[in-house]
């Protein structure tokens, strides 16, 4: 296991010159689990399957999926990445994973964030990168030799009447350090996957840099300092977002940019009909820093009215006196530039009121009531317009 994961490093540290596609390793199709742990890790793979292709939280939209496994297969080339499932999940959080038995999770807050289809392609990557190394498999067999080894540790330390603590934060720090080399070895690998396909290579370490920005846009939105974080942590799974960004910018410089076009037209394409509800669950994470960065980074040809909408949003909700002033704009601004969904009028009303301009806002709110007759908020509404 350890001897793999140090030949993927290695493979993918290869000097520059030489071809990117023939730094991919040999790859074998339908592999099958053939020992007990990698039955019980298939087992659990399909039961999270299962509960997946049946969950509320699924989005179901074959335009979606099938753009998605494009972007998959070419990345890391239609043989590997036949057989793969992806689900994307109603989850407004960055991640995406991968199961042994080829099931891939993307949550909607990774496609909310990656600001290009070869951003994207980086991520997809490093999870089938995963799936190649046989990542999960080699973590579940770590996981149980230190946790094996701890408790012996502690068994001997009682039968002798020694501290064996010491050995004990040595063991876990080394099930740690394991976690952070399969995920640094995932990083490279699928770097050359993005090489080979002919994406632009500078979109790896942006990814990382992309998720810096903001997390410290969160940090000041809470009244906090950034505190960027330049080394792994003592319990960090993962290599820290700058670390990855300067390993990968190493590689990108090695190779150079494989691509001129990043795909970004692409991209903003598919996500579009879900992107209001996924703008929706975003601003209700009360992030306000966060979520305006991302508004920022969509907003990078233009603010379309989705995004106006949704900047009017997040200044309402978080309701300072001249958040609400702010708010009216943006709403207006989103009307303006053809955004046409009723509830656009119902909280452009109240943000109105609560600004102490009841005539506009009452008005605002009767085109509301004129636009969505059947409201379920109907009787509310017209009870504050009567006051």
């Amino acid at each position: 296991m350890r001897k793999r994961l140090l030949a993927a490093v290695a493979l993918v540290a290869a000097t520059a010159g030489v071809k990117a596609a023939d730094l991919l390793p040999p790859f074998t199709v339908g592999y099958e689990p053939t020992n007990v742990d990698e039955r019980g890790l298939w087992m659990d793979s399909d039961n999270r399957e299962r509960q997946i292709r049946d969950s509320k939280l699924t989005v179901h939209d074959e335009e979606l999926n099938r753009y998605l496994t494009g972007v998959l297969c070419r990345t890391v080339g239609a043989e590997r990445c036949r057989g793969v499932r992806i689900y994307v999940m109603q989850v407004p959080a960055f991640n995406a994973s991968m199961s042994p038995n080829g099931m891939m999770e993307v949550w909607t807050g990774l496609l909310l964030r990656v600001q290009s289809e070869a951003e994207l392609a980086t991520i997809l990557g490093h999870e089938f990168a995963h799936f190649e190394l046989r990542h999960s498999l080699d973590g579940f067999k770590q996981q149980r030799r230190s946790t094996n080894a701890g408790a012996w540790l502690a068994v001997l330390g009682g039968l002798s009447n020694t501290n064996t603590s010491g050995l004990q934060l040595s063991v876990i720090a080394s099930s740690f350090k394991y976690n952070r080399d399969q995920e640094q070895a995932a990083d490279l690998l699928g770097f050359r996957y993005l090489a080979a396909a002919g994406y632009p290579t500078s979109a790896a370490p942006d990814v990382w840099r992309h998720v810096m920005a903001e997390q410290d846009a969160t940090a000041v939105g809470h009244g906090r300092r950034p505190k960027p974080e330049y080394q792994d942590g003592f319990f960090n799974t993962h290599p820290a977002s700058a670390r990855r960004a300067i390993y990968l910018e190493a590689e990108s410089k090695k190779i150079g940019d494989t691509g001129k076009d990043d795909g970004a037209a692409r991209l903003r394409a598919a996500i579009a009909p879900h992107l209001p509800e996924w703008l929706d669950a975003q601003v209700k994470l009360n992030d306000f820093g966060g979520t305006e960065y991302i508004l920022e980074q969509l907003a990078g040809n233009g603010w379309s009215g989705d995004l106006l909408y949704a900047r009017g949003e997040l200044y309402r909700l978080r309701g300072n006196p001249r958040d609400l002033a702010t708010s009216i704009d943006f709403y207006k601004g989103a009307i303006a530039a053809g955004y046409r969904q009723p509830q656009v009028q119902r909280n452009l009303g109240m943000a109105l009121l609560r600004s102490g301009r009841p005539a506009d806002g009452k008005s605002a709110l009767g085109e509301y009531l004129r636009l969505l007759p059947g409201a379920n908020d109907a009787k509310a509404i017209q009870a504050l317009m009567a006051n």
